[in-house]
């Protein structure tokens, strides 16, 4: 059966890459980002169409409601409906308790966590019409263990598992299925935060059980397997990606 699937972030890193993987798997993708990042976007609709797939970008801040539902109703117009939705949009900006400023709380709150329930409210309806979809969250290992001058970050991925298991409770009767991916520590250009010094990169390489840092493409199979039918019975679960830093 013909599939589609929105993947929101999806200009560089993780997002890129799990467009283009879904793409490889057959579905037809439309890929978001706000408009600062069209150019990088529109190379990867590019890189689908090559795959011989449909693309479609959509340019949107998921932390605006009304840029959101403008985002699916155009999605839902142009591929006929939505069936994979890959809330991967997401920021860090780095700074201690004692010094964060309140906008960088606001803001990174206002993508991580906000902008992944209003992409998912936006969607339901057509999803529920239909009696399918599957809906992936990019979570993160940060918001199970975190880091110094990372408590927002962590508390905003921490929000998006909570509200993917209450969202699964309420959505699995219309053949809705709600997860979280959580990677570790993979080398994108907001994960180079963590990555920089060359100290810390290998200290963190060294808390994994494999012994390297992760890349985008790592990624990919975890949310094209939980965005496939033969993940109908997995639902309110998250799945760590991270090469064996958490390990539960």
């Amino acid at each position: 059966m013909h599939r589609t699937a929105l993947v929101t972030g999806a200009s560089r890193g993780i997002g890129r890459a799990i467009a283009i993987g879904l793409a490889r798997r057959g579905y037809d993708v439309a890929v978001n980002d706000i408009d600062r990042q069209r150019a990088a976007l529109q190379e990867v609709a590019a890189e689908i169409e090559t795959l011989g797939q449909r693309a479609l970008p959509v340019f949107a801040d998921v932390s605006s409601k009304s840029d959101v539902v403008a985002m699916v109703e155009t999605v839902e117009s142009a591929f006929g409906h939505l069936d994979v939705i890959v809330n991967n949009a997401g920021i860090l900006i780095s700074g201690d308790v004692a010094g964060l400023k309140e906008d960088f709380w606001d803001s990174v709150m206002d993508v991580n966590a906000k902008g992944t329930f209003l992409v998912v409210q936006a969607a339901l309806a057509g999803m529920k019409a239909r009696k399918y979809g599957r809906i992936v969250n990019i979570a993160s290992i940060g918001g199970k263990h975190g880091a110094p001058e990372q408590a927002h970050y962590s508390a905003s991925k921490a929000a998006v598992m909570g509200f993917t298991r209450v969202l699964a409770q309420e959505v699995g009767v219309d053949g809705i299925t709600a997860n979280c991916v959580c990677p570790g520590i993979i080398l994108t250009d907001m994960g180079r935060v963590n990555l920089d010094d060359p100290a810390i990169r290998n200290a963190w390489q060294e808390k994994t059980a494999l012994r390297r840092i992760g890349d985008p493409e790592d990624v990919v199979g975890a949310v094209a397997f939980l965005a496939s039918d033969d993940a109908a019975f997995i639902t309110g679960q998250t799945l760590n990606v991270d090469g064996g830093i958490v390990l539960s």
